[in-house]
């Protein structure tokens, strides 16, 4: 079948199975909007005379918990729209008889805290499938992100916008101004737009939604109300630049202090009402996020989150299918330091070898047109990095390349169709100069569900094609899945199967840590629609998940499980669960050797949780769990404990420790010829956290994040892996205990002077400490804390100006 008749199909198949049928959809609320001649100002008063011309939506549903109930009279909700050639404008009066009591903490962007809210979500397509969102807090904080029924909300993704709020004596109002380049649409005269309105009252945890969104039901999107009346508009131009300047100080005892400046340019520009083009042309990420490093102990490599803006903003359809892990970027060099070891001279060292590879600059295409096709397009070059080595009897050093230059880029095609389901085509491709590796992968995936989002049919059928050097040809491997589900009433299911080919490859620009292998799944789960008397909230969940190595036929997991959620009246959480994993499976992974595999016992745990209302000033978060194993005194155990303390509406506290203990483990440690060595050990693994806010209002915040991390590894017994997966006795000798410690704390001040433009200042000191092969491991905490300050301490201050312009002002001031 060709990939043309298989796209054929599947249509056919959705028009079939999961028909259309509008006669069987409610009908929907109805909005009207009307143009505006008056300059609007954004100050919270809804004082200008067309704000009393325009109609308002009101009769607000309660979304959660008590599905379905009317807002309160002395709670009501009135908001109205008027629009320009330049954006739309939403006000909003929300009343309360108790204006003393709505909450507003001030937090930083993209936090609503413990704070009430009100929020608009439009869909430009009206596809009931992808809404832009914004809300703004009784504090005046912003919070924007995008929202589709397949993955959620994304708040990664910030629009430039503007918003005012104001609390009175008789509830609080909002007065928001939303830029036509904040959103996507089609280029009609008349234009037909997706509308909802979200308050909460966070007071009471309750979620209004102007038009009723049915929990029975399996989207939010596609319930949304209309928008009628923006006609004829003459959007400006789409035009953006963002220039910015920064300078970073950083000091340490081996290079001493060094002072770096950097300047650059990104640029944002609508092709039309409906794609968009940002362009990265000299990146600085000196600012983001540190990575939380473990000790990793196991066969995959950690997967670490992305920090970098430009890739995490609007990147919903390079995420379609999985196949996109934006950290391959600018990661480390594709000829490793093991590799490069092996290929070095005799008498030659590594003298110098960067971890992580340049990004020269990047794009990305995104938008939708009126048909529902979203092509995305995303591209990115990493520079030329080399590795230095040194002669030693010479003194001389030469340069190896380990990573040439390399071009990454990503394509999507996504069309919507019946306001609910979706086929998208994607394709990522690694091209490496010269004879380093090149990869491409290419991915069909389905998304369909029935006109009444009762059920759901998902699936994909991935092509990975890898090209090495030296290698006689190349490495072509396949990844499939199907899902059917029940997405509506009380109680919903799920099955599913998948299959993965032994040389299936999409880890140059993607992630996948397992490959061979055959999985059968399925879920079934209980919730309650309705509060009870108790109960504002109660889940109830069932699990199964079998999988199989595809050659030998071995099962690599089997799990059975189960677990329970629920919310008091007082909105505080509980849960509880039970995993079993009934017979022995085998692990054909942390051994590291082809066709090498290692019996797990059988084993069982329990876990559960309480989190407690985050309304009150003390809050309090934990998560004991414990798991124990059919193999001697071999389990796990620990837990997580997180309690967060408000002070006032400006500062706040929030402490985190994590403790894992692992006792009687078993784990692969080493290779003597063929023999593959496995120790008894015990792990013990602790991290301590502690986050402190102070807003000095809602445009300035200060946050100080500190984590110190501590895990040790005690090996008590070394073992031989044999042919049949058990393990036998050794002479092995070699002690191999480690020792880890990492520290950093950031300081960082924030301040946003205009819309889209932010000054940061950040002060950052990093240290970490690792021992492996040690006989001794010194237990005492505050000699270990110690250890990392002193020779090992690297600090740096850094602070960095990004500005916002517009095309249609600078113009003028030319």
């Amino acid at each position: 079948m060709t990939l043309r008749s298989a796209i054929l199909f599947i249509l056919l198949s959705n028009n079939i199975l999961f028909g259309q049928d509008n006669t069987s959809l409610k009908e929907k609320k109805k909005l009207n909007t009307i143009l505006s001649n008056e300059n609007i100002s954004i100050d919270g008063e809804l004082n200008e005379a067309i704000w009393q011309k325009t109609e308002a939506a009101t009769s607000f549903i309660m979304f959660e918990p008590d599905n379905g109930k009317p807002i309160a009279e002395n709670k009501k909700s009135d908001v109205k729209i008027i629009y320009d050639n330049e954006a739309i404008y939403i006000g909003a009066m929300l009343y309360d008889d108790e204006p003393n009591k709505i909450m507003k903490e001030i937090t930083q962007r993209d936090d609503d805290g413990s704070s009430d809210f009100f929020g608009v979500s439009l869909n430009g397509y009206n596809d009931g499938q992808q809404e832009f969102r914004f809300y703004v807090t009784a504090a005046g904080v912003q919070l924007d992100c995008n929202s589709n029924s397949q993955t959620g909300e994304d708040f990664s993704w910030d629009a430039i916008w503007e918003s005012k709020t104001k609390i009175t004596d008789k509830g609080w109002i909002v007065e928001m101004k939303i830029p036509y380049s904040a959103l996507r649409f089609s280029k009609e005269n008349i234009q037909i737009w997706g509308i909802n309105f979200l308050r909460q009252i966070r007071r009471d945890r309750q979620l209004y939604t102007w038009t009723h969104i049915d929990n029975k039901k399996g989207t939010f999107e596609q319930q949304a109300g209309e928008l009628y009346g923006i006609e004829n508009i003459k959007t400006p131009t789409r035009l953006f630049f963002f220039p910015y300047a920064s300078v970073y100080v950083s000091n340490d005892k081996k290079n001493g202090t060094k002072t770096e400046l950097k300047g650059g340019l990104d640029i944002k520009y609508g092709i039309n009402d409906a794609f968009t083009l940002d362009a990265i042309l000299v990146p600085d990420f000196g600012q983001t996020a540190l990575d939380n490093q473990i000790l990793n102990l196991g066969p995959f490599e950690q997967q670490f989150n992305e920090n970098r803006p430009f890739f995490t903003e609007g990147t919903d359809l390079f995420n379609k299918g999985d196949l996109f892990y934006s950290r391959r970027i600018g990661g480390k060099p594709s000829l490793r330091r093991g590799r490069l070891n092996q290929e070095k001279e005799t008498n030659e060292t590594i003298y110098e070898y960067p971890t992580k590879v340049n990004l020269l600059n990047a794009l990305k295409i995104s938008g939708r047109t009126k048909g529902g096709l979203g092509i995305g397009f995303l591209n990115a070059i990493t520079e030329k990095t080399e590795a230095t080595l040194l002669d030693t009897l010479s003194q001389t050093k030469r340069k190896v390349i380990i990573e040439p230059i390399a071009n990454f880029s990503i394509l999507t095609l996504d069309q919507r169709f019946n306001k609910n389901s979706s086929v998208s085509l994607v394709n990522t491709n690694v091209t490496r100069n010269g004879h380093f590796k090149d990869a491409n992968v290419t991915a069909l995936v389905w998304d369909l569900n029935t006109t009444k989002n009762t059920f759901n049919l998902s699936g994909d059928f991935k092509y990975s094609n890898v090209n090495e050097y030296k290698k006689l040809e190349d490495r072509k491997g396949y990844n499939t899945s199907l899902n059917f589900a029940e997405t509506s009433g009380k109680i919903r299911f799920n099955v599913g199967a998948k299959y993965v080919s032994k040389k299936y490859d999409n880890n140059d620009l993607g992630i996948n840590f397992q490959t061979n292998y055959s999985s059968i799944f399925g879920n079934i789960n209980y919730r309650m629609l309705k509060p009870s008397e108790n109960l504002n909230a109660f889940r109830l969940n069932g699990n199964v998940y079998t999988e199989y190595e595809n050659i030998t036929g071995k099962l690599q997991s089997f799990n059975l499980n189960t677990n329970y959620h629920f919310t008091t009246k007082k909105n505080n959480g509980f849960g509880v669960g039970f995993n079993s994993k009934p017979v022995n499976t085998y692990d054909f992974y942390s051994p590291g050797r082809e066709e090498r595999y290692v019996t797990i016992p059988k084993n069982y745990g329990i876990w559960a949780y309480y989190s407690s209302n985050y309304n009150k000033k003390l809050a309090i978060d934990i998560n004991p769990y414990y798991t124990e194993y059919f193999e001697g005194n071999r389990m796990e155990y620990g837990i997580s404990f997180g309690p967060r303390y408000r002070l006032n509406n400006k500062i706040s506290f929030r402490l985190n420790y994590d403790f894992n203990k692992q006792n009687s483990d078993r784990g692969q440690v080493d290779y003597q010829g063929d023999d593959i060595i496995y120790a008894q050990r015990d792990v013990n693994s602790s991290t301590l956290g502690l986050s402190t806010k102070y807003a000095l209002n809602n445009k300035m915040t200060i946050n100080v994040n500190a984590r110190y991390y501590w895990s040790y590894v005690q090996n008590d017994k070394f073992f031989s892996l044999q042919p049949n997966g058990e393990l036998s006795d050794t002479n092995y000798t070699n002690s191999l205990n480690q020792d880890f410690n990492t520290w950093n704390i950031d300081c960082a001040y924030s301040w946003w002077i205009a819309p889209g433009s932010q000054l940061n200042m950040l002060y950052r000191n990093t240290s970490a400490n690792g021992l492996s092969e040690i006989q001794y491991i010194n237990k005492n905490v505050s000699h270990n804390f110690n250890s990392l300050f002193g020779d090992k301490l690297q600090h740096t201050f850094s602070i960095s100006l990004r500005y916002f312009l517009d095309y249609n002002r600078v113009k003028n001031w030319i």
